[in-house]
């Protein structure tokens, strides 16, 4: 099996349950721009026998170190961030376009069973706030978002472009696909570039007023290992082939309650103050994972406290110990 961006947040948590519970032989395919190959990657490579294939896959010559034939490949690389988002919009456009497409043109001279790809409930960012769709949000939803050219949403333009080549390219070609769209997923080596590893670096700062941006949106947050166990489930289930499943949670909760509650966790004792919230932010998000407990057995089982603590004490540990913020 190979994964594609399995050296990042939700790969490299996918890549280590299926090499310690299934007897897999493991590709994995990155360029490790994001948090390169540190000890935990290189632990987990040696223990248990992966293989890597390094390498700038926006360039389909890459593509050529890989093998011609997979039993299932986890299409997970992008780039991904709201910073990202903003900062480098075109950035967003030209790498993950290419990483789609690439993905797709070797897949037609290749021979692969069942693809998973991996996408965003940012895909529907405008459907609640422009057309009043329903909370918790099932998969048939319009794919909506408010404003073509605001950087915020270059993301999800080309996680809608991913979803459907990768739906219409299965059904002309023959090779089985399905699409997991995640919420909010979160937990230890993250990064720097999401709301909790950020929120820890500015609670360390000693930023006082601690500003709220947002403190009244809603989010249902979705810890590392259910996300992991929902799309593992998405792969492995039969008669999944061209269907889409939410995989997050329906613990809707404000930021501001997530704010407040890490701010216990880091021993904060100032004053907090609400903020307008960040440009393109939606309003509301919870996703209905009904069709996912159904079809697929999912049930998250960490609710959003016990992860936000496993969360902070891994960043705290890790910022303690001298090592440096990355993206």
């Amino acid at each position: 099996m190979l994964l594609l961006g399995g050296a990042g947040f939700i790969g490299f948590n996918i890549s280590k349950y299926l090499a310690e519970n299934r007897n897999y032989s493991i590709t994995i395919a990155d360029n490790f721009a994001r948090g390169k190959q540190d000890v935990l990657f290189n632990e987990l490579v040696k223990k248990h026998n992966i293989n890597v294939v390094a390498g700038d896959y926006t360039d389909p010559r890459t593509f050529d170190l890989l093998d011609k034939e997979y039993d299932q490949v986890y299409m997970l690389a992008s780039v991904v961030g709201v910073d990202n988002a903003n900062s480098i919009p075109h950035e967003i456009i030209r790498i993950n376009t290419a990483l789609i497409f690439n993905t797709l043109e070797w897949i037609r001279r290749s021979k692969i069973g069942k693809v998973l790809f991996t996408s965003t409930s940012e895909c529907y960012a405008g459907t609640i706030d422009a057309f009043g769709y329903t909370i918790p949000t099932p998969e048939q939803v319009p794919l909506c978002i408010e404003d073509i050219g605001h950087p915020r949403f270059t993301y999800a333009v080309t996680k809608m472009l991913g979803e459907s080549g990768f739906l219409n390219y299965s059904r002309i070609l023959g090779f089985e696909a399905t699409i997991v769209r995640y919420h909010n997923v979160y937990g230890p080596r993250m990064g720097f570039k999401h709301v909790i590893p950020h929120l820890v670096v500015r609670f360390r700062k000693g930023e006082t007023p601690f500003k709220v941006y947002g403190h009244d949106q809603t989010r249902a947050f979705c810890y590392i290992t259910d996300a992991v166990q929902g799309t593992v489930l998405a792969m492995e289930q039969p008669g999944t082939n061209a269907e889409i499943y939410h995989i997050g949670t329906q613990d809707e909760i404000t930021i501001g309650d997530l704010i407040h509650y890490a701010g216990e966790l880091m021993g904060f004792s100032g004053v907090y103050e609400n903020a307008p919230t960040y440009p393109g932010s939606v309003s509301r998000r919870c996703p209905d994972i009904t069709k996912a407990r159904t079809q697929l057995g999912f049930e998250p089982e960490v609710l959003w406290k016990e992860g936000l603590q496993k969360t902070i004490a891994w960043y705290n540990q890790y910022l303690e110990e001298g090592n440096k913020v990355y993206e």
